[in-house]
């Protein structure tokens, strides 16, 4: 089973513009995600894939490996299904750029789930984290999934799912992590079906492979990501670097 990773990588980010390409303890924030992807030991081989030429040359200069998009894309998902379409690979696992601190420990989950899959019932695997605060779990921005007795994922919404109607009954909220492991084959149908109904309306990725069919397993974490959205995330990177 050949396992790589992918990290997409785009230049241009709505809340904070050149983040990737940002000083954290003397290298940008890309290389510091792509050696520590390598450092992990989990992957025959790792890819940047961006459409920028600065990241470009950054990767190019650092001797890593980085394969430039040829079409726009509207999500991660789709920048990496181009650039697979043609190598050998079984699965590949979708690593955030801007997360340079690196949870091996559930990375290694999603692809332990694949290992054990002798049935191959498994078209991607994905990570959930608990939620307990109500403020966290009404957020829209935390995107809240619900899964059936096996640990497939029912249906993934920013709105709060369940809906907690009977007080008595005991319910657990759960949120999505955007960290996939797909076979190839779910990531090149994905890529070759339109956007669905229901991930244009909710603005989530991951809601397309469910209308398409595809049984996305959900693996439990209890590590939170440290991702850099905002300068001030930038700034706590840092001081976690320099502690590291």
């Amino acid at each position: 089973m050949k396992i790589i990773a992918m990290i997409p990588a785009r230049y241009q980010a709505s809340r904070f513009p050149g983040k990737l390409m940002k000083d954290l303890g003397g290298k940008s924030v890309i290389v510091r995600t792509y050696e520590s992807a390598i450092k992990t030991n989990l992957f025959d081989e790792v890819f940047v894939v961006t459409d920028s030429d600065i990241i470009f040359s950054e990767i190019t200069n650092a001797g890593g490996k980085v394969i430039m998009s040829i079409k726009e894309h509207e999500c991660g998902s789709d920048r990496i299904a181009e650039a697979v379409q043609n190598m050998d690979v079984d699965i590949v696992v979708n690593v955030q750029g801007d997360e340079p601190f690196i949870d091996e420990i559930s990375l290694q989950k999603l692809i332990n789930a694949f290992k054990k899959d002798v049935k191959k019932e498994i078209d991607l695997a994905s990570l959930k984290v608990a939620l307990t605060d109500k403020s966290e779990i009404e957020n829209p921005n935390n995107v809240k999934v619900i899964t059936d007795v096996n640990n497939f994922a029912i249906y993934f919404s920013r709105s709060v799912i369940p809906f907690h109607r009977d007080k008595e009954i005991q319910v657990k909220y759960f949120k999505h992590k955007g960290v996939y492991a797909f076979r190839k084959k779910a990531l090149l149908d994905f890529y070759t079906t339109p956007m669905t109904p229901l991930e244009a309306a909710e603005k989530i990725e991951a809601i397309r492979y469910l209308e398409v069919g595809k049984k996305i397993k959900m693996i439990e974490t209890s590590v939170e990501s440290i991702g850099i959205d905002t300068p001030e995330d930038l700034e706590k990177a840092k001081k976690l670097f320099l502690n590291v």
